[in-house]
């Protein structure tokens, strides 16, 4: 069983409308809760007992919120320069165990953790698994090729109109360390960010199998004021 979770909750700052100066996005109001607080309670629900929040923007807010929580630690991601940065602070946390990595933007259903969880578990060759959602275009996240459950490319945020697969990368993976010598080989994007989404191109060359799972109706995304709404009204 996956026992450990990383939440990616570090952020730039005033990316949404819906924030200000002094409030960080992991901790915008859903259902009057911190949104960071429903993730970390969605991931208690599937069985994980404790969590790293890798933090950036207003980091003394986040942890302010959170102290004294049995569980829970921090890491400071002092360079706030992509997903990938942020995930090699968590090698230390994580040891030799499978964990979780959730990115600190968006709400899934218990059932997908389990349902990642379950698919890593039951390959034993599995470098990774990938929650995936069916899109029509994937071009605001990574594009995900995959062929019977098993990925065979990542394309990270391709131009719209341009992918021919409708899986896109929910911010959601159940994952082994093997993982962390290909966090160590990243370079920047042309963004100049350390993208997560680029290990998986290398692993796969590298002959590690890349798994997906699908998660259907169990995702929402809380990345612009419109998101953050919707996000309020399904709770």
């Amino acid at each position: 069983m996956v026992s450990k979770a990383v939440i990616l909750a570090a952020g730039r700052g005033t990316r949404m409308g819906a924030i200000t100066e002094e409030l960080p996005k992991p901790m915008l109001p859903v259902q009057e809760r911190p949104l960071l607080e429903h993730i970390v309670e969605r991931l208690g629900r599937a069985g994980i007992e404790r969590f790293l929040i890798v933090v950036g923007y207003r980091h003394d807010v986040i942890e302010a919120h959170f102290a004294g929580r049995p569980g829970i630690e921090f890491r400071v991601q002092e360079n706030v320069n992509g997903t990938g940065s942020a995930a090699r602070l968590a090698r230390e946390f994580v040891g030799d165990s499978p964990f979780f990595l959730s990115l600190g933007d968006i709400l899934v259903d218990p059932a997908a953790y389990i349902a990642c969880n379950s698919e890593l578990l039951s390959h034993p060759g599995c470098g990774a698994v990938l929650g995936v959602k069916d899109v029509e275009d994937p071009w605001r996240a990574a594009a995900v090729y995959a062929r019977d459950g098993r990925v065979t490319e990542v394309i990270e945020k391709p131009p719209q109109g341009t992918s021919t697969t409708r899986w896109a990368s929910a911010g959601l993976f159940a994952m082994r360390p093997a993982v962390f010598p290909y966090l160590d080989r990243l370079t920047p994007s042309e963004r100049g960010e350390y993208e997560l989404t680029a290990i998986f191109e290398s692993m796969l060359n590298d002959g590690i199998e890349v798994r997906m799972s699908a998660i259907e109706g169990r995702w929402l995304d809380v990345g612009r004021p419109e998101d953050l709404q919707t996000a309020n009204l399904k709770g």
